[in-house]
């Protein structure tokens, strides 16, 4: 039975061809399954070749499992994944992995004595720079201090420094319900760690705020 690769595929635009799973060499492929997860999804297609020639997973049982175990070992956090059997042809079998894109970036590959993140640059997958690791850490799922919720109530809390600032700037009093709009409280009522920095009576303790002034609009004034 012949297979297309587009039926394979389906939506997915990422991909990475494997004529075997590599059990000496996990990383191998684990780095593809980081890029995908840290990008926007992707399918790793094990029993095919580059040339599309379909060599097929003789023991698929074995195979999935040990798929499946190392990427809960090595990638972490652990991505979404949805493995599939694809038989094609008498005694052949492919063996589909589609990582879905994370919301909880950067995951990372972790083994050899090394923590490393990996995105995808064309058809391969690298290791993340710094500008690219800061990325994905912005990105990621209450990955930014700032952003995480805390268990500090608001109405627990005064504001009258940053209230008095709100009104010197747009002529008007700060009204409770701008905090939610801003992002800095939760529905519940709940601050967020940027607007508790900011309380009167800061629960934060030993906590600092630092600040830059640059002239201009940009970081060229000095």
């Amino acid at each position: 039975m012949e297979v297309k690769l587009s039926e394979l595929l389906g939506e997915t635009t990422e991909y990475d061809k494997k004529r075997e799973v590599e059990m000496r060499k996990p990383k191998s492929w684990l780095k593809s399954v980081s890029a995908f997860a840290n990008g926007n999804g992707g399918m790793l297609i094990f029993g095919i070749a580059d040339d599309d020639t379909i060599t097929g997973i003789n023991d698929i049982k074995t195979a999935s499992e040990y798929i499946s175990q190392k990427i809960k070992e090595r990638i972490d956090p652990f991505p979404e994944v949805t493995m599939q059997i694809h038989s094609v042809e008498e005694g052949k079998n492919l063996l589909t992995v589609e990582i879905s894109k994370g919301q909880e970036t950067p995951y990372y590959y972790k083994g050899d004595g090394s923590t490393e993140a990996f995105v995808r640059i064309g058809n391969e997958s690298v290791a993340a720079n710094a500008a690219e690791l800061k990325r994905l850490v912005l990105r990621g799922k209450n990955s930014s201090f700032d952003s995480l919720i805390t268990d500090y109530d608001f109405k627990d809390y005064s504001f009258s420094k940053l209230r008095e600032r709100y009104k010197e700037w747009n002529g008007t009093s700060m009204p409770d319900k701008s905090f939610e709009s801003f992002g800095i409280v939760d529905k519940k009522g709940r601050l967020t760690n940027a607007v508790a920095l900011l309380a009167d009576n800061c629960p934060i303790r030993y906590s600092r705020l630092f600040c830059t002034h640059w002239n201009g609009l940009d970081k060229s004034g000095g």
